[in-house]
């Protein structure tokens, strides 16, 4: 009968151990001969462990599935399939600023693995968030640009919708893909990637009182205005900036909130900051308002419901799925 014989190696401790197999062994088989076999296999725990075949290019290796025969990958004797845990840390970074280390299974798929990150980090709806592998800053310098270029883009109604337009299909976030693995994306262990979220399939699953979720999806809104990627009007930049403000110093209170208070670079988009009476207005029109009338954690739950109704066109039917 004809045999596979192997090159396994123990990749913790760098031992290569030459073995035989029936090419009609399955995965989960074989890892057992060998913790059985190599007593530099026998830490850890089991199921931690898998077979994984290299290649020259890191993102062509696969894990091999535990249910799959080895025949399956079409082995050849001489072959060298490494022994090792499957187990990894990533750091993964909120829009607050907040990094967190989580442990993923390098076997499974982005999709698989947003699951286990999302549950770590205390978020429920899973399926409306997504990772991005960032780039650089000259993307998010590139995107507001267009807005650069001429300010008189933004008084003209029919313009703006335009400029919208291009800003949604020309948007060049590095989104992963949630079919494939980390490793196949190319994203190393020592990367930092973006947990933002992506797909709003209803805001009943923006719950006021989840402080993760809710801070989260507040930092993304604002964000987005600010930096341009959610362009809007003088008049609309100011009520969110008005929100803004009363989320990060409270109430507003006539003689401690006049003009020179804020400092504007961090509540209005760029082309807005110079903009006369911009203060004033966000003040008078905005902050008073909101008077003693609605806590910060709802404000934090409005602002990004209340961008997204105010980019609908009167008339249209909203989605059940918006992509952002």
């Amino acid at each position: 009968m004809v045999v596979l014989s192997l090159k396994i190696c123990i990749r913790q401790c760098n031992v290569v151990k030459t073995m035989q197999f029936e090419p009609s062994t399955a995965v989960y088989d074989a890892c057992r001969i060998i913790r059985e076999r190599v007593p530099e296999a026998q830490t850890g725990q089991a199921s931690d462990y898998g077979l994984f075949l290299s290649d020259e290019d890191p993102r062509k290796g696969i894990w091999l599935e535990s249910g799959r025969t080895l025949d399956y990958y079409m082995l050849r004797s001489g072959d060298i399939l490494e022994y090792k845990k499957k187990q990894r840390p990533q750091k993964i970074k909120m829009l607050d600023g907040a990094v967190k280390t989580v442990m993923v299974d390098d076997s499974k798929t982005v999709g698989e693995l947003l699951v286990t990150i999302c549950s770590r980090i205390g978020i429920t709806n899973y399926e409306e968030y997504s990772l991005i592998q960032e780039t650089g800053e000259e993307k998010k310098e590139d995107g507001m640009g267009t807005l650069k270029k001429d300010r008189t883009l933004l008084r003209d109604e029919r313009k703006m919708e335009k400029l919208k337009a291009k800003l949604h299909t020309d948007d060049d976030l590095n989104w992963l893909d949630h079919s494939r693995t980390f490793r196949e994306q190319g994203v190393d262990e020592n990367e930092t990637l973006l947990l933002r979220r992506k797909f709003f399939y209803s805001d009943q699953n923006v719950d006021s009182r989840d402080p993760v979720q809710l801070n989260l999806l507040y930092v993304q809104a604002r964000d987005d205005i600010l930096n341009g990627s959610h362009p809007v009007s003088f008049d609309k930049a100011c009520e969110f900036a008005g929100i803004q403000a009363q989320i990060q110093f409270g109430p507003y209170i006539e003689h401690k909130h006049k003009p020179g208070f804020l400092d504007l670079k961090e509540f209005l988009p760029k082309e807005y900051i110079k903009q006369r009476g911009a203060e004033k207005k966000i003040f008078q029109d905005i902050l008073m308002k909101f008077h003693c009338t609605i806590a910060s954690s709802s404000l934090k739950f409005l602002y990004p419901v209340y961008i997204f109704f105010s980019i609908i066109k009167k008339g249209e039917t909203v989605l059940e799925l918006v992509e952002l």
